[in-house]
C-alpha cells in the first residue's frame, strides 16, 4: 500500500496536460483550505538545511518523504536566500535543480515549485514539469520573470520584498502598493490573475517588528481574492524572539504557520510538514466542533 499523501505518477500524459491539471488543482484546492509547501533545498549554504540534500536521488527522496508527511507542494531551490548569501550563477542553479526537477516530476504526481528569481531557470522547471514559479523578489530582478510565467503558463507567486528594510515605512500601505504594482506587470505581461500568489515576504527587507506585522495583518491581502502564501518556518524573527538557535524553532514555527492559517493564508511554506500538518488538522477539529 503506498503511504498516505504519495501520489505516483501512472498513465501517460503530455507534460502541457500534466502541468495544467496540477496548477488548476492546487490553485482551486488552496482556495478551501491551507496546504502545506514542503521544502528541498539543493544548495550547501540554506540557513536551516543547507548541504542535506545533494543530487537527484537524495532530493527525489526528500520530496518522496515530504509527500508522506502530507506535503501538497514541493518547492525546490537552487540558490540561498539567507540575509548575505552569496549570489549563484544561472549555470550553477540550473545544474543545481534541473535533474531533481526532472526526476521528482517524471516519479511524483504532486505540483512543483521552483524557487527562483531567474526566467531561464523558471523556463527550464517548467517545460520539466514545475508548475509554480516561486519568485522571492517579486519578479523585480529579473525583468522576464512575468513574461515566463505567462509563456509557461506557470502560476506565479509574488514576494514582497523591499531588499532593504525601512522601518519609517508603512508597512502595510507599502506592501499593498508593491502588489498593485505586481499585478499590474503580471497583466500586462498576459498572467491571468488567477495564477498569482501573494507572499507577504516574512524576513525579506523588514524589521523584526514589521514580520509580526505582516503575520498579524495577513487580512489586508484578502480583498486582492488570491491565494496568500506565508514562510516564517525557522526563521530568524521567530529565534529572536525565543532565543533559540535554528534547530529549536519548531514550536514557534508551528505558532506563526496556525496563526497565519487563522488570518487567511492559503499556503505554509514550511520545513517541517509533518508537524504542521498535525496541527493544522487539530486545529480543523476545534473549528469543526464549534
Amino acid at each position: 500500500m503506498r503511504p498516505v499523501g504519495v501520489r505516483v505518477r501512472t498513465g501517460a500524459v503530455s507534460v502541457s496536460d500534466r502541468r495544467s491539471r496540477l496548477r488548476d488543482a492546487v490553485l482551486e484546492l488552496a482556495a478551501r483550505r491551507t496546504l502545506l509547501m514542503g521544502i528541498v533545498n539543493l544548495t550547501p549554504d540554506s540557513f536551516s538545511d543547507g548541504g542535506r540534500v545533494e543530487g537527484a536521488e537524495a532530493a527525489l527522496q526528500a520530496a518522496l518523504d515530504l509527500a508522506r508527511e502530507g506535503a501538497d507542494i514541493i518547492d525546490l531551490g537552487g540558490e540561498s536566500t539567507r540575509p548575505g548569501a552569496p549570489p549563484v550563477s544561472q549555470d550553477e542553479e540550473l545544474a543545481r535543480v534541473i535533474e531533481p526537477v526532472r526526476l521528482i516530476c517524471e516519479t511524483l504526481d504532486h505540483p512543483v515549485s521552483i524557487d527562483t528569481y531567474k526566467a531561464a531557470v523558471a523556463r527550464k522547471a517548467a517545460a520539466l514539469g514545475a508548475v509554480i514559479i516561486n519568485d522571492i523578489w517579486g519578479a523585480t530582478r529579473d525583468e522576464d520573470m512575468m513574461r515566463a510565467a505567462a509563456e509557461t503558463r506557470s502560476a506565479i507567486c509574488v514576494t514582497y520584498n523591499r531588499g532593504v528594510a525601512d522601518p519609517t515605512l508603512s508597512v502595510l500601505d507599502d506592501m499593498r502598493a508593491f502588489f498593485d504594482e505586481a499585478l499590474a506587470r503580471s497583466l500586462a505581461a498576459g498572467v491571468p490573475r488567477q495564477h498569482v500568489i501573494l507572499d507577504p515576504g516574512l524576513g525579506f527587507g523588514k524589521t523584526y517588528e514589521q514580520n509580526y506585522v505582516l503575520m498579524a495583518r495577513l487580512d489586508v491581502l484578502l480583498d486582492y481574492r488570491l491565494p496568500v502564501l506565508v514562510g516564517a518556518s525557522r526563521k530568524s524573527f521567530v529565534g529572536r524572539r525565543l532565543d533559540r538557535p535554528v534547530d529549536q524553532r519548531l514550536a514557534g514555527s508551528l505558532a506563526c504557520g496556525l496563526l497565519s492559517a487563522m488570518n487567511g493564508a492559503s499556503i505554509l511554506r514550511v520545513h517541517d510538514v509533518a508537524a504542521h500538518r498535525d496541527a493544522l488538522d487539530i486545529a480543523r477539529a476545534f473549528r469543526e466542533a464549534g
